[in-house]
This record gives C-alpha cells, sequence and structure tokens, in this order.
C-alpha cells in the first residue's frame, strides 16, 4: 500500500514510517502539520492516511479537521487517525459521508502491531476499525436507538463490526461457528433494512447505524 503518515512528534512518526515499510509497505509522504497532509493526499493520492489527532500550531484538533476535510473534499478518502484522546464528535464527522474508509484507534493500539496493521488494511479497503472506547463515546447521548429489534447477541457481534473485526474473528471471539456468525450477521442486515448488495457496503451502513449516524 501507498501510506502517508501525519504526526508531529518526530519519534512516532518515523518510528510508523519503519514499521510500515518494514512490512512491505511505500510511505509516500511523512508530514507533521494538517496543511501539510492535506497537501500530501492531494498530491500522491495515497492508499490510505494515517494521522495524528494534535498537531500544530495549537496542538488541539488539527489533524482531525485537516481528515474530516480532505474526505468532504473526496467522500471516501481512506483515514485512519490516531489519537491519546476520544473525540467523538470528529468520529462521527469523519463517518458523515457513509463511504467507510475510516478508522479512530487509540495510540495504545499501536504497540500491538498485528492489530494496527489489520486495521489499516481494512480502512485502505474501505471497511471501518474503531477502538472500543471510541465506539462507546459515540454511542453515549444519541437521541434513538435504531437497533431495537436486535437481539443481544446480534447488537454484540455489530458491536464488533464496529471495531473492524471480521466473521472468523467474531466467531473466535464470541465462540460460535462460522455458520452462526454468517446467520447473525444476515439477520443484523434483514433487521436493519439493508437490501443485498455489495457485502462490504452492507457492513459499513450496518456499523452506521450501529453508531446511530
Amino acid at each position: 500500500m501507498r501510506v502517508v503518515v501525519a504526526d508531529d512528534a518526530v519519534l512516532l512518526r518515523e518510528g510508523l514510517v519503519r514499521l510500515l515499510v518494514e512490512d512491505g509497505h511505500r510511505v509516500v509522504a511523512a508530514v507533521g502539520d494538517g496543511p501539510a497532509l492535506v497537501a500530501a493526499v492531494r498530491e500522491h493520492r495515497p492508499d490510505v492516511s494515517v494521522v495524528d489527532v494534535r498537531m500544530p500550531p495549537t496542538h488541539r484538533d488539527e489533524g482531525l479537521r485537516a481528515a474530516v476535510a480532505l474526505r468532504r473534499e473526496r467522500p471516501g478518502t481512506p483515514v485512519l487517525v490516531l489519537s491519546q484522546y476520544v473525540e467523538p464528535a470528529y468520529a462521527a464527522e469523519l463517518l458523515a459521508d457513509g463511504a467507510g474508509a475510516v478508522g479512530y484507534l487509540l495510540k495504545d493500539r499501536v504497540a500491538r502491531v498485528g492489530e494496527f496493521l489489520d486495521a489499516l488494511a481494512r480502512v485502505a479497503a474501505g471497511g471501518t476499525a474503531f477502538d472500543p472506547q471510541v465506539v462507546a463515546g459515540l454511542l453515549t447521548g444519541r437521541r434513538a436507538d435504531p437497533l431495537a429489534a436486535l437481539t443481544p447477541r446480534e447488537r454484540e457481534l455489530l458491536g464488533l463490526m464496529a471495531e473492524g473485526h471480521s466473521n472468523a474473528e467474531i466467531a473466535r471471539r464470541l465462540v460460535l461457528s462460522a455458520s452462526a456468525v454468517e446467520k447473525h450477521v444476515g439477520n443484523v442486515f434483514a433487521k436493519l433494512g439493508l437490501p443485498p448488495d455489495d457485502s462490504q457496503h452492507r457492513r459499513v451502513r450496518a456499523v452506521l447505524a450501529h453508531l446511530g449516524l
């Protein structure tokens, strides 16, 4: 994959670059602020960008605002956000175009290299990858529950889908057979009124419904 990395912390930025290169990816740009991120993505059109939330000049939300701007300009631009903080409003805005290809992980997740690389691949492929704490933040205070028809097991399964897990991983975590997971997933789609089409697109739409978006 062709990747843009945006983080103002030089050690973390260079560490991510090295990790990605060692995994066989090509880092086409490594930048330290929001405007440089926007310029790099416009120039290189990477397969995915890894973006820190807080970058210069104010170290508040420049990275997230740049990522949101890029997705408004080109919906579905693949972005994986890394942060020490949960910013539900911006996470919701990243999802607002309904196009998927977005993730939001807390930075301690990077220490688990396999999970980080799996999340990066899912986002680049058009899927989602959300840290459970981010999901919890998005769910807090939503006005209505669109999932009233789902069973507790189906809600649990949908929560794992929101984190970006495949059916095989869901089966392992819930100690279910592959066929049972497929049946539950089909029931979720049917109850949410998602007609048969591209399976990845339906998963993204189901996650959006789960998050109340």
